[in-house]
């Protein structure tokens, strides 16, 4: 995690942009989380951590982030858009009862060959696979 600190602080340098307290705690906030948290959730981590923080302010540096290409926004069915702080290729397993996303390494799936037809001029840059289902504790409390 320091090192893609570090590394965040050398990009904001570079583009010109001050590296506030704000940027800061709210990149941490999403380096530190696994479960590829909502704006509001990564507000009522940081909130403590920031007087006078609002949450138009984290949804604003987290598209600043998004466009550094220091997180990623995750698109899934949920009606929340999430935050993920690795930005390698990875997928996800997204549950569709409580919108958990999990993330999903695997080798044959980040080794999938691009289409090459039917792109429409399309040109693709990356991809994730994400797999909709019911997550553990969902399936645990349907029973």
């Amino acid at each position: 995690m320091e090192d893609r600190i570090r590394q965040f602080e050398v990009l904001c340098r570079q583009r010109g942009l001050p590296l506030t307290v704000q940027r800061r705690q709210i990149f941490e906030a999403v380096l530190g989380r696994n479960d590829h948290p909502t704006a509001d959730q990564v507000y009522e981590s940081v909130k403590d951590r920031v007087p006078g923080l609002s949450r138009t302010t984290v949804y604003r540096v987290l598209d600043a982030l998004v466009t550094l290409g220091v997180i990623r926004r995750v698109h899934h069915p949920g009606a929340s858009a999430r935050y993920d702080g690795k930005i390698r290729r990875h997928h996800h397993l997204v549950c569709g009862q409580c919108h958990k996303v999990l993330d999903l390494d695997d080798a044959a799936l980040s080794a999938l060959p691009l289409p090459q037809q039917g792109l429409q001029g399309f040109e693709i840059d990356d991809y994730v696979v994400q797999f909709v289902g019911t997550c553990a504790q969902c399936k645990r409390e349907a029973q």
